[in-house]
């Protein structure tokens, strides 16, 4: 049924009144995980003394990595879960709670409080993510443009949170008390259930029913299929964690501790996505234009995974660069580190109507650039940033700290990055998934983000080991390259897409 609005119906900017309660959900959602984020690796490497945990950077950037890749890691199962047994309703309300109840935990003094704050923080996240993300593609049944947009104003809210959580949840922390920082996060994702309960009204019935028992009560399957599609699941996990434990038995990883329980993320998390796309495309049961779909998330996922690679140092490495190598006192006030860190929210903010309109102006004259090559645009914007920071770097180690005015530019290039790349992922991935397991597509595609981010954690490890300059170099580069290899391959991955723009 389309959620168009009726003439004389009221709307959320010309969209269905539903966006609304999932903009402003996903807001506040947004507003504690970011103003968490914001604190998380200058908690961790403050020392004891000054009510930090001292750790070095080593360390802290692996921790860091593993938690910002497991909020996302678990959206697949998260997903799976709403499509077969919750539905995304039930699923994005009972996240919201387990989130709240983390950062309530981390609010509380004490090492063993901070882990199982981030735990809990991982689970609300893989169960709200994935299927709030699907809810709003549910909004616009007919697709196309429209549904762009419609993805890009809720990507504006995402940043809303995200703008205000560091100067709030940021200045608490660092300048009153690391855990009532924590404990202001955890209050912000309390606001966002109240919000989701009172205006589920607005959503019809979008997300009440999950998606395979539905698609099961107009296609019956077949339970000894769906049987064997979860024993292989179990058994490739299984193949996986025993893989793990034989490394850790040879000597190759420890995961003892926290750098090489990053390692051995990493070829999980790459292992288990192989892992899924291989059964999609064995015993998935899709007809041959939804593989070659499948195909093109496959492409876009490894695009995806370095951009996130690159644009998650936000809060680890360029967060550090904050704080030890950049002037920030203002007119004799030095300025917390954290507040950089709503930089880039605040471009989205101001941009992101702009992008959202500028995508179906473009489309109304048939010039709109196709998914694959908004990809392109983004991954080299984010490159061009990291350029800047290369000669940012280079002035600071000197043995000047640098003005901030150098991480605002970087911020700039890889908002535009971002927003090139980013809502258009989610949409993309709403189109080109099968129905019938678009909740676990959505779970594979934060996969993407999960893996990034785990890279991005291990790279600001580096920070104390290697030389900026050539640790930006790399990033910038990388993000280039695989950018102008994607440009050169437009078109034919286009025709994979059958229709989908």
């Amino acid at each position: 049924m389309s959620q168009t609005p009726a003439p004389g119906q009221r709307s959320f900017f010309g969209h269905p009144r539903g966006l609304s309660t999932l903009f402003f959900t996903e807001m506040w959602e947004r507003f504690s995980f970011y103003g968490m984020k914001a604190l998380l690796i200058l908690f961790m490497t403050t020392a004891a003394a000054q009510g930090g945990l001292g750790f070095d950077t080593e360390k802290a950037g692996a921790i860091y990595g593993l938690y910002t890749a497991g909020v996302y890691l678990t959206a697949m199962p998260g997903g799976w879960l709403a499509d077969r047994f919750l539905g995304q309703r039930r699923a994005v309300l009972f996240g919201g709670i387990i989130i709240a109840l983390g950062h309530f935990s981390m609010a509380l003094p004490g090492l063993a409080f901070f882990y199982l704050g981030l735990f809990l923080i991982v689970l609300g996240t893989g169960l709200l993510k994935p299927n709030i993300s699907t809810m709003v593609g549910d909004l616009y049944p007919e697709g196309g443009a429209r549904r762009d947009a419609g993805f890009s104003i809720f990507y504006m809210g995402i940043n809303i949170g995200a703008f205000s959580a560091p100067l709030l949840v940021g200045y608490l922390g660092e300048r009153v008390n690391w855990h009532l920082g924590f404990g202001v996060a955890g209050i912000g994702m309390v606001f966002g259930v109240i919000q989701y309960l009172l205006g589920a009204r607005h959503l019809g019935e979008v997300g009440m029913k999950p998606k395979v028992a539905e698609a099961r009560a107009h296609e019956p399957g077949h339970p000894e299929k769906r049987g064997t599609s979860r024993l292989l699941g179990l058994g490739v996990v299984g193949a996986l964690v025993v893989l793990l434990v034989v490394l850790q038995l040879t000597g190759q990883v420890d995961l003892t501790t926290a750098v090489g329980l990053s390692r051995a993320g990493g070829l999980f998390i790459l292992s288990l996505a192989l892992a899924f796309f291989a059964y999609m495309f064995t015993a998935g049961g899709l007809d041959p234009t939804e593989k070659r779909r499948v195909a093109v998330i496959g492409i876009l996922f490894l695009c995806s995974t370095i951009f996130w690679a690159g644009f998650e140092q936000a809060g680890s490495s360029l967060n550090l660069f904050a704080r030890d190598l950049t002037d920030r006192v203002l007119l004799g006030w030095e300025m917390p580190a954290s507040f950089l860190q709503s930089v880039n929210a605040l471009f989205i903010i101001a941009l992101a109507p702009v992008f959202a309109w500028l995508w179906v102006w473009l489309n109304k004259r048939g010039r709109e650039p196709s998914s694959p090559a908004k990809f392109s645009l983004g991954l080299v914007l984010l490159g061009s940033g990291f350029g800047v920071m290369v000669v940012a770097s280079v002035a600071a180690a000197a043995g000047h700290k640098v003005s901030p005015m150098w991480l605002v530019l970087t911020y700039l290039l890889h908002t535009f990055g971002e927003l090139s790349l980013s809502p258009v992922g989610l949409s993309t991935v709403t189109k080109l998934a099968p129905q019938r397991a678009v909740g676990q597509m959505m779970g594979v595609w934060f996969m993407s983000m999960s893996l990034g981010n785990l890279i991005a954690g291990q790279l600001a490890g580096r920070v104390g080991s290697m030389p900026l300059p050539q640790l930006f170099g790399a990033v910038a580069v990388t993000a280039i390259g695989v950018g102008l290899i994607l440009a050169l391959f437009v078109r034919p991955i286009r025709r994979m897409m059958s229709g989908v723009h």
